[in-house]
């Protein structure tokens, strides 16, 4: 039986070869991109994933574990430890009404935050990129308004301190301020200007037009009172960082600076803004954190953690009587959810 060989092939011509090399390579080029891409977004999306069970439900004490970057909950009341976790991945985290917001850093040569916003399951609803590196979260008590702050890069005039970007989201409108730093500042009652200003750790008030924050220029900080409505802000007074408004809106935590001493420069203090009083808290230790009002009698807040611990939160009345106590070891960003 004999064998039938097939015929070889008409060899390509020179143009035919040149098309050919060129089409692989921009099949593999392609290839490549999108293989990049996708690998990019899964791992996005997979590290933004909350398992289902676990959503906004209270009453608890939610937080950031410094051991998974999860946010995890436990009770309001009773003895720490008794978590669960399960939440986002998250580098600062806040939430009240039937909105949370989650800041995650994505380190690289220009570092950049993305700020997510998630509905009551958890669920994302918005996701706004910035540069810079996360440090500041808050959203109002209903929800609708929220802010953040990251530590940005390239200002001419950062050459010896940090700068930072502060953003306000109004989720009714979808309207985003990117920098709060063009808003008019009024300082000893004259319109003030600087290239230096910068803003951090905005709280809002109950009714989703007034807000505190920390306004920064010429080496001294002020807190502010702003107007979302007149887009005006004003200094109440000097050396008061990182304000944190009551949930009853008459007083404000916040941390002041009562050291040179740059291993412990701040201590927390409440002022009430009804007599503009303020009281030293319980608390002696240097805390560099914006602290969260778990009711009208306590604060909340991070410091560095014992036992190689990232961070621990503790708690302290917050009429400057008591002693702090630890809520919950290796946490931070602390927030009750009612």
């Amino acid at each position: 039986m004999s064998a039938r060989f097939p015929r070889a092939a008409t060899p390509l011509g020179p143009r035919a070869r040149i098309a050919v090399v060129v089409a692989a390579v921009l099949l593999l080029a392609g290839g490549s991109v999108w293989y990049t891409l996708h690998a990019e977004q899964r791992s996005v999306e997979q590290r933004a994933d909350a398992d289902v069970s676990f959503t906004l439900g209270g009453p608890a004490l939610y937080f950031r574990d410094s051991v998974t970057g999860r946010v995890a909950h436990q009770p309001l009341a009773g003895p720490p430890g008794a978590r669960t976790t399960g939440g986002p991945t998250c580098d600062r985290f806040y939430a009240s009404g039937d909105t949370a917001l989650c800041l995650r850093a994505e380190p690289g040569v220009l570092p950049k935050t993305y700020a997510i916003v998630l509905d009551r399951q958890l669920r994302e609803m918005r996701r706004i990129t910035v540069p810079g590196v996360p440090t500041r979260a808050r959203v109002s008590a209903s929800g609708r308004m929220l802010s953040w702050t990251v530590f940005a890069t390239g200002d001419s005039y950062a050459t010896t301190a940090f700068s930072t970007r502060t953003a306000v989201l109004d989720l009714r409108t979808g309207y985003l301020i990117k920098s709060m730093e063009e808003i008019p500042l009024t300082i000893d009652g004259v319109r003030y200007h600087a290239p230096d200003v910068n803003y951090w750790g905005v709280t809002f008030a109950r009714d989703d037009n007034r807000f505190y924050a920390t306004v920064s220029t010429k080496g001294r900080t002020y807190l502010v009172e702003g107007n979302m409505r007149d887009w005006s802000a004003k200094a109440l007074r000097k050396n008061a960082e990182c304000p944190s408004l009551s949930p009853d809106n008459t007083r404000i935590a916040f941390k002041k600076k009562v050291s040179d001493d740059p291993a412990a420069p701040w201590r927390l203090y409440v002022l009430d803004l009804r007599t503009m009083r303020e009281t030293p808290l319980a608390e002696t230790r240097s805390v560099d954190d914006q602290a969260a009002w778990l009711d009208d009698s306590t604060v909340a807040y991070a410091l560095p953690g014992a036992a190689g611990r990232a961070s621990d939160i503790w708690t302290v009345p917050a009429d400057g009587t008591g002693a702090p106590r630890v809520a919950a070891a290796g946490g931070s960003s602390p927030v009750a959810v009612g």
